[in-house]
């Protein structure tokens, strides 16, 4: 799995399948200021990432 953070770092793992909500904890993100695509499609904390995915963690920006 390859995981690209908000901060430009880039991550790829192998093993056993995790969820997205444990790849943000494991990292200290607030799941509230980031949306959270796999293979290209956006996914909620819940999902499972494994294998092969390529997981994209996109901070949100808002403000006036």
């Amino acid at each position: 799995m390859k995981i690209f953070f908000p901060d430009s770092t880039t991550k790829i793992t192998a093993g056993e399948p995790v969820s997205i909500g444990w790849i943000l904890q494991q990292r200290d993100i607030n799941p509230s200021e980031v949306i959270v695509s796999r293979n290209g499609k956006l996914v909620p904390e819940d999902a499972v990432a494994s294998g092969d995915d390529e997981i994209r963690i996109i901070r949100i920006a808002h403000g006036g």
